[in-house]
């Protein structure tokens, strides 16, 4: 019996310390420090085990080895691997479609892939032609399901979790803009995206 219990403990610190493995079509949640208005984002959303994540891109194989495609500033953009991950000294998570669907990745993989170089979406303004990092993957997966939505739009909201009134940031980040704050306009965002019950939540990542 004790060298059952031995073996056990010797195996589970052997996999404490083991690296993280990525596959193609894994999605990386971070919680990112742009300043003001990634506090604005963590603010206003909740994500999986109450984390905050504020920015993510899809694991692809590109070029004979695993990249991240993102919607970042100031365009889509496929970032090595290693460049995507030291973005955040956050623990980062790994959103790990479950079986059969991962038959999507391929064609979402092939969306993403078209869509690089276009503009950031600074106005979170679902389907304006622009992408920020979540509406990227919505779209990806959406055109992977027969263009029906895959994951899920909801009304976006800038209003603080803690005190339900508008974020001052927001409101002043959108005045700079000229643009009124689409306060329940559909949309999606990291953390809500990390709640979806067809994920497998995998981390925090080691690397």
């Amino acid at each position: 019996m004790r060298n059952i219990l031995f073996l056990f403990i010797f195996i589970t610190q052997l996999s404490w310390g083991q690296k993280t493995e990525y596959q193609e079509g894994d999605l990386i949640f971070q919680n990112i420090d742009c300043g003001p208005l990634c506090d604005a984002i963590n603010e206003v959303t909740f994500g999986y085990n109450d984390l905050n994540f504020n920015h993510m891109g899809m694991v692809i194989e590109h070029e004979g080895s695993l990249q991240v495609i993102e919607a970042t500033w100031p365009e889509v953009c496929i970032t090595p691997m290693e460049d995507f991950l030291n973005k955040t000294k956050e623990p980062m998570y790994i959103g790990r479609l479950k079986g059969k669907l991962t038959k999507l990745i391929p064609a979402a993989k092939e969306f993403a892939i078209k869509q690089v170089g276009v503009p950031y979406d600074v106005n979170y303004l679902y389907a304006n032609g622009k992408y920020y990092c979540s509406e990227l993957i919505y779209e990806a997966f959406k055109a992977s399901n027969k263009n029906k939505s895959f994951f899920y739009l909801y009304p976006m909201t800038y209003k603080s979790k803690y005190t339900k009134e508008t974020f001052p940031v927001w409101a002043t980040y959108f005045e700079k803009l000229g643009q009124t704050i689409p306060e329940g306009a559909p949309g999606c965002n990291p953390a809500g995206m990390s709640l979806d019950p067809r994920l497998n939540i995998i981390g925090p990542i080691v690397r």
